[in-house]
């Protein structure tokens, strides 16, 4: 029954869904200063992938999320590229539990591996730590690795290890949004003008 929770959720959230859930991630971080990602991180981020995970299951786990990727450009943010993780054996799990996740990209390699438009192993394709938390971190200016990690379940936010994660490109979802077929690196470096329901998103990543 969880598992079938799972899926049916994945089917009932439409595009603007995801990216209202992904903004209120965003706000929802932005209110736990001493237990969040430090500014300095964010200031210096050449892009975000923000995502929600469904793990359910009984003896065998599953786990679904979807997402979205925006980079940095000389316009502010990208709109959207629009992404997903999926698959099983994440553990013995009884019940069900959503997990907000925050990746940090912190260089332009980092934004490149997600345009390519297929999927981008978290530890392979790009390096990958879990990132400093709290003010107290907030002079770690200087990254020691691609891309910082973080979850959030319960209310707080935590550097938290994604190795081996693969999350991938959805083209489809891509399509629907945008109203035509449009490619991942045209989105994110830009070129592809943001559809007017990405303004709360933006508005919640600030400059």
């Amino acid at each position: 029954m969880a598992i079938l929770s799972l899926a049916l959720m994945s089917a009932d959230a439409t595009e603007q869904d995801t990216v209202n859930r992904c903004a209120a991630i965003i706000r929802q971080f932005q209110q736990l200063p001493e237990k969040a990602i430090p500014r300095d991180v964010l200031r210096h981020a050449r892009g975000l992938a923000i995502m929600s995970v469904v793990k359910a299951g009984f003896i065998f786990s599953a786990k679904g999320g979807q997402g979205v990727v925006v980079a940095r450009t000389p316009r502010g943010w990208s709109g959207p590229s629009f992404i997903a993780t999926g698959g099983g054996g994440w553990g013995l799990q009884a019940g069900a539990q959503v997990t907000d996740f925050v990746i940090v990209l912190n260089n332009d390699a980092a934004v490149k591996a997600f345009s390519r438009g297929g999927n981008v192993t978290i530890g392979a394709d790009v390096s990958a730590a879990a990132g400093p938390i709290g003010r107290t971190a907030s002079g770690a200016v200087m990254p020691t690795a691609a891309v910082y990690t973080y979850s959030r379940s319960k209310g707080l936010f935590l550097g938290v290890s994604l190795e081996g994660a693969v999350v991938g490109t959805q083209r489809e979802s891509n399509f629907h949004y945008y109203g035509r077929p449009v490619r991942a690196d045209s989105i994110l470096s830009g070129t592809t003008k943001p559809p007017p329901g990405v303004a709360p998103l933006r508005l919640a990543l600030g400059p």
